[in-house]
């Protein structure tokens, strides 16, 4: 049986006085990481020098941090609300300021998007790997110690202790154990707002050599806001949509296309005829091959677990069960009402969500005949940040080595989709982003990167449509990726194609294809949206109602600073007096009696982008 604590310091001299000075410690990826014990071990090691303290870990949570005046504004009270009381971990603080002793060091292989470009030591401790790759390397770096969230269950007189939302490596890492190939100390950490999820990752107490349990070091999970679903991304998602194939086997990855696909597969089920209308509208020129409602339903076979799920199985799309299971995950991240339904879900429901290891979710291997049979029309629908017009996807990097996130599950359902008859790859893409020098294409003649080389080429979709790749000689598939691109940049990149010679002098786009602008998209939505078929939050959020109203003006005011017209357009329409309905959000951001010049300016720009957002 698990020694038992209440004190961090405590713990770590266990797992000292069991390991030795040189520990290999694993955490598990985002939510499950034991904050109170990781920050013990960093502040032991700090103190001693002579430990020999290594992180293996992937995706390190952190509280937002606002980078403008407007943003501090808006989220410090968002932040104080959601995540005042989660304990930030103090090696990642350590890292931004480049203070981590020499003998502590903290090794990747899935990063925050975004979070560490330009961090010399992160980038240098990254390791590639595909999720299923990673319990792996782990044990080739000598792993003794893995730390983990639990939650905890008595049943007649029994402890017991749930992985709950991080089955992902630790199954296979202990699978590894009991078989010999791997010896390492399971410590856990106890914590009471962590759903008890049954399955595989409801472990007896004696897997555990200690367990930290104690009000003390209980706290509120980390829970990321939904983020606003934009035009763009409903389009994507409704695309996407007219592609999943009822009776067929459903991965979503996280993000608003997520939660948009979410969206539109419900719409589709519950409202056959306004979905087919909408689809229609957004793309006159094309017939969806999939439209029907879910009859049968889809089993739902994904790394990742969040909000969209729930509403998918609410909705009965998501019904048609494996092994009992409607939805197999490996871990799972969300908002403070999902893990609040999940504590909260009946016993017989719940057990049709069974958490899981990664290998299972993202692999063939291992029961493979048993998975080919449940994993009919799988479709695998993952994002992308750029891809190539002969189809190569660029997801996890830049041209420069520099690493945005990490290539996580995808490439593995990539192959899936190969390896399964009627399986398809979708990379959803949205087709331009906003640079420092305006706007640019995410469809590029070439990139010095790719995450999917172009002979995995399957589906890629835009805002404008789908591109099926799938088999298609090089000037086909340049065609069809010209026909998904934006219409800015349709004529440049068909030239690059021209001039290296892998399409036609002759080929042009076509007529169909030659209005591809934001502004169709936006115009072929407009009913769907006042019929509030398609909110901008399908799954709720923790922001309020004003602040849910704010989120489109800062948008409008951040691409706005991008130009400097653009932001005295905004500037001068400000100035003027505003709706008497913009007092609330003003008066949330501090703006509503400004003394300073600052506080003047701020406010006649954000009453500015209020008119603006609201048009």
């Amino acid at each position: 049986m698990p020694r038992i604590y209440t004190d961090p310091a405590a713990i770590v001299d266990d797992i000292i006085r069991e390991t030795g000075p040189h520990l290999m410690v694993g955490l598990p990826l985002g939510l499950g990481k034991a904050n109170h014990i990781v920050n013990a071990l960093y502040r032991r090691a700090v103190a001693d020098s002579g430990l020999d303290l290594t992180f293996f870990s992937a995706l390190t949570l952190e509280k937002p941090r606002p980078s403008n005046e407007l943003e501090r504004r808006f989220m410090s009270p968002v932040i104080d609300r959601l995540f005042g009381d989660w304990p930030d971990l103090d090696y990642a603080s350590a890292l931004h300021k480049g203070e981590l002793p020499p003998n502590i060091k903290v090794i990747e292989f899935f990063f925050l998007a975004g979070k560490w470009l330009r961090n010399a030591y992160a980038q240098q401790h990254y390791v590639a790997a595909n999720y299923t790759h990673a319990a792996s390397y782990i044990l080739d770096h000598g792993l003794n110690v893995i730390t983990q969230l639990v939650a905890k269950r008595v049943v007649d007189g029994e402890t017991r202790y749930s992985l709950s939302g991080n089955t992902d490596t630790t199954l296979d890492l202990l699978r590894a154990r009991a078989a010999g190939r791997a010896s390492f100390k399971l410590v856990g950490q106890v914590n009471s707002q962590l759903p008890f999820m049954p399955g595989a990752g409801d472990l007896p107490a004696s897997e555990f050599s200690a367990v930290l349990d104690s009000p003390a070091t209980d706290f509120p999970l980390f829970a990321p806001p939904s983020e606003p679903v934009s035009d763009t991304k409903y389009a994507i998602g409704l695309h996407t949509a007219g592609l999943i194939r009822d009776g067929g086997s459903l991965q979503i990855g996280i993000g608003q296309t997520s939660d948009a696909l979410a969206q539109s597969l419900i719409l589709r089920h519950r409202d056959n005829a306004r979905f087919r209308e909408i689809a229609t509208r957004l793309a006159p020129d094309r017939t969806m091959a999939e439209t029907a409602p879910f009859a049968t339903g889809l089993y739902g076979v994904s790394e990742m677990v969040f909000e969209a799920f729930l509403g998918l199985i609410k909705a009965g799309v998501l019904k048609r069960e494996v092994g009992g299971a409607v939805l197999h995950g490996a871990f799972f991240l969300g908002s403070q009402s999902f893990y609040r339904a999940l504590r909260e879900m009946a016993p017989d429901e719940l057990s049709r969500i069974q958490m899981t290891a990664v290998s299972f979710t993202n692999e063939l291997y291992g029961d493979e005949a048993d998975k080919r049979h449940a994993r009919v029309d799988a479709r695998f629908v993952n994002n992308t940040m750029m891809a190539t017009l002969m189809g190569a996807a660029v997801s996890d990097g830049l041209e420069n080595g520099q690493v945005v996130s990490g290539v996580g599950g995808q490439y593995n359902f990539v192959a899936q989709a190969f390896a399964l008859e009627g399986a398809r790859s979708i990379l959803t893409l949205e087709s331009t982003r906003r640079d420092k020098g305006g706007v640019v294409s995410n469809i590029r003649w070439a990139y010095g990167h790719a995450t999917i080389p172009r002979h995995l080429r399957d589906i890629v979709v835009t805002e404008y449509g789908v591109a099926d790749l799938r088999g298609k000689s090089d000037a086909g598939v340049i065609a069809a990726m010209l026909n998904v691109a934006d219409s800015r940049f349709q004529a440049e990149l068909m030239r690059q194609a021209k001039d290296a010679g892998k399409l036609p002098k002759s080929h042009e786009i076509p007529a169909a294809h030659r209005e591809n602008f934001a502004d169709r998209i936006k115009a072929a939505l407009r009913p769907a949206h006042a019929a509030g078929l398609l909110p901008r939050f399908p799954f709720g959020s923790d922001f309020t109602e004003v602040e849910q109203r704010l989120i489109p003006a800062l948008e409008t005011l951040r691409d706005a600073s991008r130009s400097p017209l653009s932001i005295m357009g905004l500037l001068m329409k400000g100035l003027r007096p505003g709706d008497a309905s913009f007092q609330p959000a003003l008066a949330r951001m501090g703006l509503d009696h400004p003394t300073t010049f600052s506080d003047r300016l701020y406010r006649a720009l954000l009453n500015g982008a209020l008119k603006e957002s609201r048009t």
